[in-house]
């Protein structure tokens, strides 16, 4: 069974900062596209972040300029930096490893946003 390990979640205040890890194994890493998603309670999951092997990024709209997602091929390890959050990010987000029709998830992490 594939696992992705996720790290990194907590309570920020609005305006802060935290950033995201996710380890894969190397056979997986080193082939599927890696991203984030994120789930708010009452909310579909959606997609926040995700990088190609090639290195290639797309953003959610609604973190767009504030979020990044960057890969270390060295440690198998995506991370997803997230600066200037706002209390509508609170959610539990998921690492995700994707393709073609072959995904992975990871466990979730909970990220809150609140004074």
């Amino acid at each position: 069974q594939v696992q992705l390990v996720e790290s990194g979640g907590g309570l920020v205040q609005p305006g802060g900062s935290l950033r995201l890890s996710c380890a894969a194994p190397r056979s997986i890493f080193s082939i599927y596209t890696m991203g984030w998603y994120r789930q708010a309670p009452g909310k579909q999951r959606e997609l926040v972040a995700a990088i190609t092997t090639g290195g290639s990024t797309s953003y959610g709209d609604s973190v767009k300029g504030r979020f990044t997602i960057s890969r270390d091929n060295a440690k198998n390890t995506v991370y997803l930096q997230m600066n200037s959050l706002k209390p509508e990010d609170t959610a539990v987000y998921y690492c995700n490893a994707r393709r073609y029709d072959s995904h992975y998830w990871g466990q979730g992490t909970q990220v809150t946003v609140a004074a």
